[in-house]
């Protein structure tokens, strides 16, 4: 309770603050009384949807929804604040350099106008932008493509194609037709294998249901295989009992085969091809700070051999420095998403790569490389949390395999 207190009276003080600068703009009531509305209908929806009965930390489409307008309203407060703040500090320092030098009556000067109006404009950046992710950025799909070279990728799979697909989290989706473009473009790819590598739902596997036809449309020779992320085993979930919460997970296994994909749980598989093979090690759940840790690298390398080429599918990247790169076995191909990149950042190719994500996940977005091994963190298929997409965009990667060295 005293948390919600803290924050309602962080988020008056915020918003009374801003008020000050459309005072100073305009004069029109109508203008004042629209901004207290949208104010009070924010923060009243939030706390609506944030302290009604819960089956957990489920964030529902409408909790998402109600923490999105909140992100965007604040996101005007926390740009509006510090530079009117810096304003009254000169005009408190001028009107009391007055009293001391002259003896008058101590006097605050007015707020200038186009200080508010410079205000505004910063602040309207992250406003529209944060509107812009949850209306068109959450389903501004884009194919990237990366070619990785390997001396000792078997002649067989020069110019093998893999797709990599992560965190669908179909619990968030409202839009099918969104949804059946991106299908159709990873279909379109026409890549050798497809690779989920997991977070298939928010909370349950019921989410799935609506999608089923959908995803199963996804076509590739080589076949589909998946891993379970996080969000699969339903720890989210207040679950009434643990037959409840178990039959969930075996539902979502189901819900994967019946798609066509071959769920990996701490095991492999090998791709054949004109008498050479790869191997495919998919592993459960693996994550530093406090995440799941199902994963079992050894058991899903016991039967393979040391020299075999291999691409691992494992959900969250923080695996890779933890346990993966320094294996004895070497482990050619990571493939990991989890982070989303934050589902916000800045990214203009051959210039700059950042998110806030970045503190937290040392590989977080692309390909990095580590002795002679790769990994890709996927940016993510769907969303979470906040309900769209800012500078990070959903992503479908495309890999080829190459034989030899990159030429210089």
């Amino acid at each position: 309770m005293m948390r919600w207190i803290i924050f309602i009276i962080v988020y008056l003080l915020f918003t009374i603050y801003s008020f000050q600068a459309i005072k100073t703009i305009t004069k029109q009531s109508w203008v004042h009384y629209l901004f207290i509305a949208i104010a009070v209908v924010v923060i009243g929806n939030f706390i609506f949807q944030f302290t009604t009965s819960s089956e957990g930390r489920v964030l529902s489409p409408a909790k998402s929804y109600a923490f999105g307008f909140l992100l965007a309203f604040m996101s005007l407060a926390l740009v509006l604040v510090p530079i009117l703040l810096g304003e009254d500090i000169i005009r408190g320092a001028l009107g009391l350099y007055d009293k001391l030098v002259t003896k008058e009556t101590f006097y605050l000067p007015s707020r200038r106008k186009f200080v508010s109006q410079i205000a505004l404009g910063l602040a309207a950046i992250p406003f529209t932008s944060l509107l812009y992710g949850m209306y068109r950025g959450k389903y501004r799909f884009r194919v990237l493509n990366y070619t990785l070279h390997f001396e000792d990728l078997p002649d067989a799979f020069d110019g093998y194609r893999l797709t990599q697909i992560s965190d669908i989290h179909s619990g968030s989706f409202d839009n099918k037709e969104k949804i059946e473009y991106a299908v159709d473009l990873i279909n379109e790819q026409q890549s050798d294998t497809i690779l989920f590598t997991g977070d298939m739902v928010n909370n349950k596997a019921s989410e799935m249901i609506p999608w089923k036809d959908t995803f199963g449309r996804l076509k590739a020779k080589d076949g589909k295989f998946s891993v379970l992320g996080n969000h699969d085993y339903g720890d989210y979930v207040d679950w009434p009992t643990k037959e409840e919460k178990s039959k969930n997970l075996e539902d979502l296994k189901t819900i994967q085969k019946d798609i066509g994909f071959d769920l990996l749980l701490n095991e492999h598989r090998y791709l054949e091809k004109d008498g050479q093979r790869i191997a495919i090690v998919g592993v459960e759940n693996w994550g530093k700070g406090g995440f799941k840790k199902a994963g079992d690298l050894k058991k899903a390398s016991s039967q393979i051999e040391p020299n075999d080429f291999k691409i691992l599918m494992s959900h969250d990247p923080s695996h890779w420095d933890a346990e993966v790169v320094n294996d004895d076995y070497h482990y050619h191909l990571t493939l990991s998403g989890h982070t989303h990149g934050m589902q916000f950042g800045i990214e203009i190719p051959g210039w700059i790569k950042w998110s806030p994500v970045k503190w937290r996940y040392k590989q977080w977005a692309g390909i990095y490389e580590a002795l002679g091994q790769y990994i890709n963190v996927n940016r993510g298929f769907g969303y979470l949390g906040y309900p769209g997409r800012v500078g990070i965009w959903p992503e479908i990667t495309v890999i080829e395999l190459k034989k030899g060295k990159k030429e210089a």
